[in-house]
């Protein structure tokens, strides 16, 4: 019990679904309510809700430790002076916590110091996001407040246990705790709340007024009917929050106004360009920020509520896990997505480019998306994508504009440190942001360099990770300069963020890398006409040039065609072959390794796409040895060790792997969070500082031809990934030589770089069911 006895001062929807839900979760001894309509108060005591109620305060308050106003803004200041009374009375202590619903606070404040003399150490303001069109005490739910944000408004006179005690019972009903100041609460609810009802509310007045009325009715569409849905709540109630939040009102009509004109003068010069990007922004950021706010995959559904003051959609996608039976044999020719490294740089240059780049085979995965919302948020028009076209307007080398709002980069570190390196150079600020897996991952590697350049980054916390907050050269006072920057560890990412950032530099920008990594910056930079120095491994470019667009064709990730590489060779009696592979030669260490542990792999229909090598892949079941890795094919292979490892398990002898720090900062600790699977799965692995030894349990007098079913590697088991999407894959792999079920959670997250994984691999012989919780 969190009170003795709740008085709830109005039998509405919100004040008659709390009195049902503190009665069914036990929340207080008593509930006892207030209300004019007698019927209500009738219904709420038939119905056992409450065991007494009365049109007058005075009648039931007494002895109330909580009370809880639910009546309209307007009716406030009335309920004010009769609590007051009550006070003065003795019925109810000074110190009585006083609480609300409305949803304009500025107005409860200013009713309290008007009636009280002062703010009462009890009065926690709060206002639930939660509604429908339907109204009254018939019409509640106990569960309607489950999911949704209730919003505390503190004062500095409310006293902290107060505030502490409504937060309780209000996640004790389901609801999800924020708290911002008054002023705060009433602009931001006129922008989501308020302006949108008074619009729906407007629209249908217009068109009622026409002569034709009947025939606008009759065959409006779903657009219509979806918009104005919330007219139909009670107008004496929006009348009373229109007038009570008059000021935040107004400005949000002014600005809304304005966007309006803009609009009408795009359809009037027939602006084509300007419209589609405007729409396209629109549509996207709705998406996006659905996603963002309810941690769901772009690639998932959001599910749309049915109630007037909610978020714009919740999710029933929280998280997902693999179920997967063993299977021997897998077979088929298959098409993995696009390459994710080309598919963000293809949206990041076709941005600056000079016209209109159009992309094919682009992967519509969570982190390539991430990207896209990024420069459509910096006032980029983007088409799609549409099954894996996107066309982009680009706006040149100096056309960005400043995004409105932190740019979110979801679980993408590609993302993340390219972007640095770009709006490092730009004259606006920038703010970036990731989801909880990026925000643990170093981003000082870039930018410390980036600061040697003339930038000025700050990184968050004594780990230096995100959210990183960029000040741009128009408060700094100078533009980039190049450097020779030599490079501790290969990789791909901190040379091209650098490369990037020297497009805007004075100068030449040169990075030497100590071992090749993957090219794609250099390749795309050439392809869209800037001129890239390369002598060995020193890559450099000059500050002040320019981009002109061209097409690019997205080959096949040959990181997402690894786990297929790999499960046909430790499968038995397989053959796989995964059609237009991009084989670009800083990406092939997977095919280099594997055929050093005796996989069988050739190459096909090997021809040139955009720039980019491609080949059709065919693999075969393959007794695979153990090796000692070579070092210089690390940087060649880095995404794909996970499944390298799998691929090890199954080998006859030792394999041997070092001078892979790098898999440590991924997005997770890839060689630990490996290594604990495998041993849970019953594989004998050492972790090094630099890499992993494990003990293949290949035999070498098995025969893959044979009919008996090759030995299991692995047993059955629990194994949760991290949340990182190629352990995840990984492990899935491994099933086609497990002795039992194995179990997989946290593997929402595929969808970053393979969406449709378990449904391509059920296709050639895998058992992979999804369950989502």
């Amino acid at each position: 019990m969190l009170f003795e006895q709740v008085c709830i001062i109005g039998l509405g929807l919100i004040g008659a679904s709390l009195a049902q839900a503190i009665k069914d979760r036990q929340l207080a001894t008593r509930i006892v309510a207030v209300d004019r309509q007698p019927a209500s108060v009738q219904a709420a005591l038939d119905a056992q809700v409450i065991i007494a109620g009365s049109a007058k305060l005075a009648d039931v308050v007494v002895d109330s430790d909580c009370i809880i106003v639910a009546v309209p803004v307007k009716a406030v200041t009335g309920v004010f002076t009769e609590i007051q009374q009550a006070i003065t009375q003795g019925l109810v202590a000074e110190d009585c916590i006083i609480s609300d619903v409305c949803s304009t606070k500025q107005n409860v404040v200013t009713a309290a110091k008007q009636v009280f003399g002062h703010l009462p150490s009890g009065l926690v303001p709060a206002h639930p996001i939660a509604g429908a069109e339907q109204s009254g005490f018939h019409s509640r739910r106990a569960d309607l407040f489950v999911n949704h944000s209730l919003i505390i408004c503190p004062l500095k006179t409310t006293r902290p246990q107060a505030v502490l005690q409504i937060s309780d019972l209000w996640q004790a009903v389901g609801a999800t705790i924020m708290k911002m100041d008054v002023a705060h609460h009433d602009a931001v609810l006129a922008y989501t709340s308020h302006l949108p009802h008074l619009l729906a509310f407007n629209l249908v007045e217009q068109l009622a007024s026409h002569d034709d009325n009947m025939d606008i009715f009759r065959y409006a569409a779903g657009g219509f009917r979806d918009f104005t849905r919330i007219a139909a709540s009670d107008p004496v109630m929006w009348h009373d929050i229109f007038i009570a939040n008059k000021p935040a009102l107004l400005n949000a009509l002014d600005e809304y106004s304005e966007y309006l004109a803009k609009l009408r003068y795009l359809i009037k010069q027939e602006d084509s360009t300007q419209l589609l990007g405007l729409l396209g922004r629109a549509q996207s950021a709705r998406k996006h920020f659905g996603h963002m706010l309810t941690s769901t995959p772009y690639t998932k559904q959001l599910t749309e509520t049915s109630h007037t003051e909610n978020s714009m959609a919740h999710s029933t996608h929280v998280s997902s896990t693999y179920i997967i039976t063993p299977s021997r044999t897998i077979n088929g020719t298959i098409e993995v997505p696009g390459d994710k490294s080309i598919s963000h740089r293809s949206i990041m240059f076709g941005s600056l480019a000079e016209g209109i780049t159009k992309v094919s085979g682009f992967l519509e995965g969570e982190d390539a998306l991430a990207t896209l919302q990024a420069f459509r948020d910096m006032g980029v028009t983007i088409e799609g994508p549409e099954n894996g076209e996107v066309v982009i307007h680009g706006v040149g080398i100096n056309g960005l504009k400043p995004s409105r709002t932190p740019l979110y980069m979801g679980n993408s570190g590609t993302t993340m440190r390219l972007l640095s390196g770009i709006l490092a150079a730009q004259k606006f600020d920038s703010v970036l942001t990731g989801d909880a897996s990026l925000s643990k991952r170093p981003m000082e590697r870039v930018a410390k360099p980036l600061r040697e350049m003339g930038a000025t980054l700050q990184t968050t916390g004594e780990r230096g990770t995100a959210p990183i907050s960029i000040t741009g050269s128009d408060k700094r006072g100078s533009q980039l300069h190049g450097i020779t920057y030599e490079m501790p560890v290969a990789s791909a990412q901190v040379k091209s963020c650098l490369l990037l950032a020297g497009l805007w530099a004075t100068g030449k920008t040169t990075v030497i890398q100590p071992e090749v990594s993957r090219d794609h910056t250099e390749r795309m930079l050439s392809a869209f006409g800037y001129e890239v120095q390369i002598e060995g491994n020193r890559i450099s470019v000059e500050g002040g040039g320019k981009l002109t667009a061209c097409d690019i064709a997205v080959p096949a990730d040959i990181s997402s065609a690894a786990f297929f590489m790999v499960a046909a060779s430790i499968a038995q009696n397989s053959e796989i072959t995964i059609t237009k592979v991009g084989m670009n030669p800083t990406r092939t260490g997977i095919i280099d390794i594997l055929q050093l542990m005796n996989a069988d792999i050739s190459l096909s229909n090997e021809t040139f796409v955009g720039g980019e090598p491609v080949a059709d892949i065919t693999i075969r079941s393959a007794p695979l040895t153990g090796i000692h890795i070579p070092e210089h094919l690390v940087p060649l292979a880095i995404d794909e060790f996970p499944v390298l490892f799998v691929a090890a398990s199954c080998a006859i002898g030792q394999t041997v792997l070092s001078g892979a720090k790098e898999l440590r900062v991924k997005e997770s600790d890839r060689i630990a969070v490996m290594a604990d699977g495998l041993t849970q799965l019953g594989v004998n692995c050492t972790v090094t500082e630099d890499g992993i030894i494990i003990e293949g349990k290949g035999l070498a007098e098995q025969d893959d031809n044979a009919t008996s079913a090759l030995p299991a590697v692995f047993g059955g088991g629990e194994i949760y990934s991290h949340h990182d999407h190629r352990i995840a894959m990984s492990f899935a792999v491994a099933s086609l030589r497990a002795s039992d079920t194995i179990t997989i959670n946290g593997v929402e997250t595929v969808n970053t770089s393979f969406p449709g994984f378990s449904e391509l691999a059920n296709k050639i012989g895998m058992t992979i069911a999804t369950r989502t919780v």
